[in-house]
């Protein structure tokens, strides 16, 4: 039975030091992104490959992992204050009447 994903053609396989911004300009962008071909256990890399009657159509979406021509270009990190100021005070709890 044929596999139902094929592989993705590579134009341009990156070599180990190919970095994003050496491709397009770049903007705050961390080393995950600048770096792609460190990702891993994607579905392409899963072995045994899947059963193809397991597989779904969602499956389609994380099978190829991310390439220098598919990650973001800019990163803006949100700050984290709401999720500090939540864990020193804690969640809020109802003291009120269970019907």
């Amino acid at each position: 039975m044929a596999c139902p994903f094929p592989p993705a053609p590579r134009v341009d396989a990156p070599t180990d030091n190919t970095k994003t911004s050496d491709f397009y300009k770049t903007n705050n962008l961390p080393g995950r992104f600048e770096y792609p071909q460190i990702f891993t256990n994607y579905g392409i890399h899963q072995r045994p490959p899947i059963h193809p009657f397991y597989i779904t159509s969602s499956s389609e979406f994380g099978y190829y992992p991310p390439s220098i021509h598919t990650v973001p270009l800019q990163f803006y990190p949100r700050s984290q204050k709401f999720s500090s100021d939540l864990a020193k005070c804690g969640m809020y709890r109802n003291y009120s009447l269970n019907l």
